[in-house]
């Protein structure tokens, strides 16, 4: 078997993470590295044993994890962030990926789907909760947002836009993107403002929405 999967867990519910540990210890492929209570320390940690994956918790003490996620994944951009939480809306949601993480579990999900997403996130994938899809497809369809058009306002992009604008909703950063497709980082972000414009989008967290709505994430 090849390397261990490293895991850093963050939650301020010391029973939560002893739960979560256990689940995990339990997996040949799967190993806990460390595990803390609040974002300032889950930043620290991170930087310091830098864990393949990171689990974090949103709402915690001293810093919370959007602020956390995005602190890590600017100075390290290989550590990957899988949310783990409670908050099922979509304001969380999209300010998580905004922040960087490259995935988003509910903790009403089971222990299989935690692992799996554990996995797919080390593997470089993006990963959103069932749940969670379920929830945010259900109120685009309530407050009308999966209009007819939508469709034909993907096909009036370019194919390279097409494919930033995917790398983009699947929490990549600009270096990330410039590096997956040869380009320049100063390429990636003239495509990111082109995008916006042609869209008339004017926040990245609206370009995850879009991407979304067009299909492009996959949701495992």
């Amino acid at each position: 078997m090849g390397d261990r999967i490293r895991v850093l867990l963050v939650d301020d519910h010391a029973m939560f993470r002893e739960g979560v540990r256990s689940l995990l210890e339990g997996e040949p492929d799967l190993e806990v590295v460390g595990e803390v209570e609040d974002g300032r320390a889950a930043v620290q940690t991170a930087l310091t044993l830098a864990p393949d994956v990171v689990l974090m918790d949103i709402t915690m003490p001293q810093l919370d994890g959007v602020e956390a996620t995005r602190q890590i994944r600017s100075q390290n951009d290989a550590i990957k962030v899988l949310v783990l939480t409670m908050h099922d809306n979509e304001d969380v949601f999209f300010r998580s990926i905004s922040a960087g993480a490259s995935g988003y579990v509910l903790k009403r999900s089971g222990g299989l789907e935690l692992m799996s997403a554990i996995r797919s996130t080390h593997e470089g994938n993006s990963y959103l909760s069932p749940l969670l899809a379920k929830a945010l497809m259900s109120d685009y369809l309530q407050r009308g947002e999966r209009t007819q058009d939508g469709p034909a306002q993907g096909r009036r992009l370019s194919a390279r836009e097409q494919e930033i604008l995917k790398l983009i909703a699947e929490g990549n950063s600009s270096r990330e993107i410039a590096e997956m497709l040869d380009l320049s980082v100063k390429t990636v972000h003239n495509h990111r403002t082109r995008l916006m414009t042609k869209l008339d989008i004017h926040r990245n967290t609206d370009l995850v929405k879009y991407a979304i709505r067009l299909g492009m994430v996959q949701v495992d």
